[in-house]
């Protein structure tokens, strides 16, 4: 369990197996980068996909990218999530309202879309690639590494 004073982040998308766990390795490989200790993992708004590895595109992109997402198995948002960590980051605005839905009352994870993290993206989502071809992919690498970028910055201020 991350302490008190150590940033903890989730990223949800609805399957966990393309969108999330990307934002994931960029966020791991960004907060590295900056020197920031936080704790992260990924999570699905559904379970069709728990317990599998992501998305065969989605590794490809990585690895072209120089990370691993091999290691990675969906798996859904529970209620602990809301306490465990201190940031819930949406991939689009449909999985943050689902996310605000299933809130408890007491919640302490501060909820956000991951483009919010970014000056003049706000409000905007990660599109989904799964329905379309590789270069979906590409984008969606290209807009969690900025929301990653931007999302540690962020956090590097408040550490």
């Amino acid at each position: 369990m991350p302490g008190a004073d150590r940033p903890s982040v989730l990223f949800v998308c609805l399957g966990n197996i393309c969108r999330s766990p990307l934002a994931e390795a960029a966020f791991r490989e960004e907060a590295d980068a900056q020197g920031i200790d936080v704790d992260v993992d990924s999570a699905g708004m559904g379970d069709w996909h728990v317990g599998e590895a992501p998305d065969p595109r989605a590794q490809a992109v990585a690895r072209r990218h120089g990370v691993d997402v091999t290691a990675c198995r969906a798996r859904t948002v529970t209620r602990q999530d809301f306490y465990r960590f201190t940031h819930i980051v949406a991939l689009d605005r449909e999985n943050l309202t689902a996310l605000e839905r299933l809130a408890p009352p007491d919640a302490t994870a501060r909820l956000s879309l991951l483009l919010d993290h970014v000056k003049g993206r706000e409000g905007e989502p990660v599109a989904d690639p799964y329905f379309g071809g590789d270069e979906g992919f590409e984008t969606t690498w290209s807009d969690v590494r900025v929301g990653a970028r931007g999302l540690a910055q962020h956090l590097k201020v408040r550490v």
